[in-house]
């Protein structure tokens, strides 16, 4: 654990491009209910208020390994009585405790930190932030550097410093993580990455243009999702492997004569 001193005003990943990941709905505790539509779908996580007496965990469906990723948690407004974990598991990580120090505290699959202000890995903690408040709105930032090995946390935009260090000598996939007791509800309201290669950056700006309802009228539109020989194969190809997930549907093929 490596938790450096000072806060500090960032903009994670300020010029990468949107993610599309959301909690994983076949990798997750039966206490934990997920829901959302549209562009939000899989992004809310309930954790069911029937019970209460042990802790409940989903995991996402992105692999962050070798790669930087920002997401942040819109955390309810009344935590007190609440254990809250945010961070990043393995798939060996257990979902399911029946009492929340066993799931925070001893696993040794998972890096976290905690709504008291105490990061956890594998039987150990130590101070790292101020507890989070009751009755104050919060947003809770997850910075992974899967390059440099990092895990860094941010509230309400401010930077609290690395947290954990050397994550990219683990040798098993690593998925983001959020862990509660019952009786509340976590939305997932931001997911960016960072880019590998000039060549996802100009996908990504390609992709951005490709929303919206009057998308299939644009010349880009046109030029990207008609199936003519106006485009390379190999280009077509490489962006139909976002398209879908940008909302921009197959039906809308049917918008051009």
């Amino acid at each position: 654990m490596d938790v450096q001193s000072g806060l500090i005003m960032e903009s994670p990943l300020e010029h990468g491009s949107e993610d599309h990941w959301v909690w994983n709905e076949h990798d997750k505790s039966c206490d934990v209910c997920l829901h959302g539509q549209e562009s939000n779908r899989l992004c809310l996580a309930y954790f069911r208020p029937q019970y209460t007496s042990g802790t409940a965990a989903v995991r996402g469906t992105k692999v962050l390994n070798n790669g930087r990723y920002y997401w942040e948690l819109e955390l309810p407004l009344v935590i007190s009585g609440t254990t809250i974990m945010f961070g990043v598991a393995t798939k060996k990580a257990r979902l399911n405790a029946h009492l929340h120090r066993n799931l925070l505290w001893r696993d040794p699959h998972i890096w976290s930190l905690s709504h008291d202000g105490a990061i956890f890995h594998g039987g150990k903690w130590a101070h790292y932030t101020e507890p989070f408040q009751d009755s104050v709105a919060t947003t809770l930032g997850v910075l992974f550097d899967g390059i440099e090995g990092t895990l860094t946390f941010y509230k309400d935009g401010v930077c609290l410093g690395v947290a954990f260090k050397d994550l990219h000598k683990i040798n098993e996939n690593i998925y983001p993580i959020i862990a509660s007791t019952a009786g509340v509800t976590y939305k997932l309201s931001l997911k960016k990455r960072d880019f590998g290669s000039l060549q996802e950056r100009c996908r990504a700006v390609l992709l951005s243009q490709l929303k919206g309802p009057k998308v299939p009228k644009t010349d880009l539109g046109r030029l990207v999702l008609v199936p003519t020989p106006s485009l390379p194969v190999a280009i077509r190809n490489y962006l139909n492997e976002s398209i879908a997930k940008t909302g921009v549907r197959a039906e809308r093929f049917n918008d051009f004569d």
